[in-house]
């Protein structure tokens, strides 16, 4: 593990910011210059709220928003209940903030290929408010033109999302904490059907839509963001192959605050694993669990079960928690994905050394 900065931001990418052909660390109102990630620059002031623990900054998605070739990031916040982008400067100073949406609290948000067009939307998670989704605007040559598109899909949401084919037909559909939403044949213009076929509580996000035993259909793992509990949904369908149901499988009823994941291959086997984190007070201490040991995670599926492997635990000081959104990332070019995690216990870096097998 290396330390990175003690700053309480909970979000961070990874991605070459100065176009010098290696990887850079975003985070809150810094990005820190690879190799060493030592030399940090600053980018610009991240107000901050709820008693000053939080930050309206808990999204980060890497997009080139306006087509120049420097990469900017799409966030949002809480507190401002706004979708904004940051523009690159291109090392020329502050980034400049320009607003995509006034878009209801932002729990976080991700980016996703809604409309399989080769090129991300974005997806904010908004408990409460309507679900949709952002469309970049492009001009004749392909590139961005700073402005956006919004896509209604339904007309509430809860906490957590996620995004993936349930049923098989080649669209991608969207999971929100009561249910799927089934894609249109035209994600853009077509009516989005909702399908309550089950309650996730205090859902993560994203909610990871993979087929977990290899069955051929998609499943769903979902963690508990704001209580105890990781677990994985099998779906089954009826001969007709048309009535669902979901059968819940615990992974790991004892760690609290599972907001955020990635299925990843960590150690070069071609098999995903599912990489995942306690957050550090989630809630500022209001949560169930937020006084218990921090830890990161990752966990291998050996064909009947998840088997789980320790990266960092301990107390404060000693263990790592995460953050709404941690990055996975070959930093040194070896071939090997490291981990990158922030959270309101500092930013670190976890280096992948390789397998001992």
């Amino acid at each position: 593990m290396q330390m990175v900065a003690s700053e309480s931001y909970e979000t961070v990418g990874v991605y070459d910011v100065n176009k010098d052909g290696k990887p850079d660390i975003v985070s809150g109102a810094f990005w820190y210059e690879a190799p060493e990630f030592q030399n940090r620059h600053y980018i610009g002031n991240v107000k901050r709220f709820g008693n000053g623990e939080y930050y309206d900054d808990l999204a980060h998605i890497p997009i080139d928003v306006n087509g120049d070739g420097n990469m900017d990031f799409a966030t949002g916040g809480w507190d401002n209940q706004q979708m904004v982008w940051m523009e690159n400067s291109g090392n020329k100073g502050e980034w400049k903030q320009h607003v995509i949406d006034q878009t209801g609290n932002v729990e976080t948000a991700r980016g996703w290929d809604v409309d399989n067009d080769g090129q991300i939307e974005i997806v904010p998670n908004n408990p409460g408010h309507p679900l949709k989704f952002y469309k970049l605007e492009k001009d004749a040559s392909g590139k961005g033109t700073g402005k956006f598109t919004k896509i209604p899909v339904a007309d509430k949401q809860g906490h957590g999302l996620g995004f993936g084919d349930v049923n098989g037909d080649k669209r991608g559909d969207f999971i929100i904490s009561n249910g799927w939403v089934e894609a249109p044949q035209d994600p853009l213009k077509g009516k989005w059907i909702i399908h309550n076929e089950f309650e996730l509580g205090t859902a993560s996000v994203p909610i990871l839509v993979v087929d977990v035993n290899g069955d051929g259909k998609n499943d769903l793992i979902v963690g508990q963001g704001h209580g105890y509990g990781l677990d994985w949904y099998e779906q089954k369908t009826d001969a007709s192959g048309k009535k669902r149901t979901w059968a819940k499988h615990p992974i790991d009823p004892f760690v609290a605050q599972y907001h955020t994941m990635e299925w990843v291959d960590l150690d070069g086997d071609g098999k995903e694993e599912l990489v995942t984190g306690k957050r550090y007070r989630a809630h500022n201490g209001r949560d169930p669990g937020e006084k218990d040991p921090l830890g990161i995670f990752y966990f291998k599926w050996n064909g009947e079960s998840f088997t789980k492997h320790v990266i960092s635990y301990g107390p404060y000081g000693q263990g790592k928690g995460s953050g709404v959104i941690f990055a996975v990332a070959d930093l040194r070019g070896n071939g090997r994905k490291d981990i990158i995690v922030a959270g309101k216990d500092g930013l670190a870096i976890f280096y992948n050394e390789g397998t001992d097998y």
